[in-house]
């Protein structure tokens, strides 16, 4: 029987993979023809959605659905081999793609360093795309991408702010959109910009409870972290929501993606969009030891006159 369902998967995807076409790079692809008439050409401005995922976990590696398109200038002349953006020139406003990346092909071609757990020899990238839109100029460009941008922040605090109000959390909200639950505010010097603070910390995927690293726990435990805050050492969400806090101070941050990672993620542990809860322990807070002086230039010889 076992056999017999592997022969059906084999000859279905078979089937299924007759329906592709090949680019020149070997690209293996299928266009879903849309209703728009207007056909991408050289130097047009883009709007577009993506996705790829890992065939044999079906796991998302990356997407734009749902959060902030991609945005792209065709560029004839350096269309990258083994992308869908090779399809650009024959594609039209509306079409969907789909396409199969091959991760041997992909590691053969350098775009990928070395197999990997996320990228396995013999695995498949599964992709698809939809291409939304043509701008007649860059300022146009410009103004959707922030428009984009706002409607992103906006859905990720919203979600935020959801989640903790399904689980019946009590938080203080930032101006930016972080949500901070304070369990203990602490007695100590208050944690702000300048100051040297020490955390020990676990940080958690909001979408499933996973815990993706931690110096509360496990070969780091109590190990702090020492960072100055407002000078860009961690995400902007720590920026924020630690300011609630003084040493001693103990809580969580519930911080939106664009606040934290953002689309890139910090593969493979967090992906990209992924919203996350921070648990907090703030153990100490000072102002830091002033930066060693700068050398002094070396002294040049007399000069000797003749």
């Amino acid at each position: 029987m076992k056999i017999t369902t592997t022969i059906l998967a084999l000859a279905i995807l078979f089937a299924s993979c007759n329906q592709y076409e090949k680019t020149k790079s070997g690209l293996m692809y299928k266009i879903t023809k849309g209703s728009g008439k207007q056909k991408l050409k050289n130097g047009d401005l883009i709007k577009f959605n993506v996705e790829y995922k890992i065939r044999e976990k079906d796991t998302v590696l990356f997407t734009t659905y749902g959060h902030i398109p991609s945005f792209y200038k065709i560029d004839s002349s350096q269309l990258r081999k083994f992308d869908f953006s090779e399809l650009f020139p024959i594609c039209s406003v509306g079409d969907k793609l789909e396409f199969v990346m091959n991760i041997d092909t992909l590691k053969k071609l350098g775009m990928i360093p070395e197999y990997n757990a996320v990228f396995k020899r013999g695995g498949v990238i599964n992709g698809k795309a939809e291409i939304l839109k043509v701008y007649a100029n860059e300022d146009e460009l410009k103004a959707d991408i922030d428009k984009e941008v706002a409607a992103e922040k906006d859905r990720e605090i919203k979600a935020v702010d959801d989640y903790t109000k399904k689980k019946g959390v009590k938080t203080e909200k930032t101006a930016g959109g972080v949500f901070v639950e304070i369990n203990q505010q602490g007695t100590g010097e208050k944690v702000d910009s300048g100051k040297l603070v020490s955390i020990l910390y676990t940080g958690i995927l909001m979408s499933n409870g996973k815990e993706f690293e931690s110096n509360m726990k496990g070969t780091n435990a109590g190990k702090t972290l020492d960072v100055v805050i407002g000078t860009h050492q961690v995400i902007p969400g720590w920026e924020e929501g630690l300011k609630l806090f003084a040493a001693g101070g103990k809580g969580k941050l519930y911080i939106p993606a664009m606040l934290a990672y953002g689309a890139q993620g910090n593969p493979p542990v967090i992906p990209s969009y992924a919203n996350l809860i921070f648990e907090v322990e703030v153990k100490d807070v000072k102002t830091p030891p002033p930066p060693a002086p700068a050398p002094k230039p070396a002294t040049p010889p007399p000069t000797i006159k003749k």
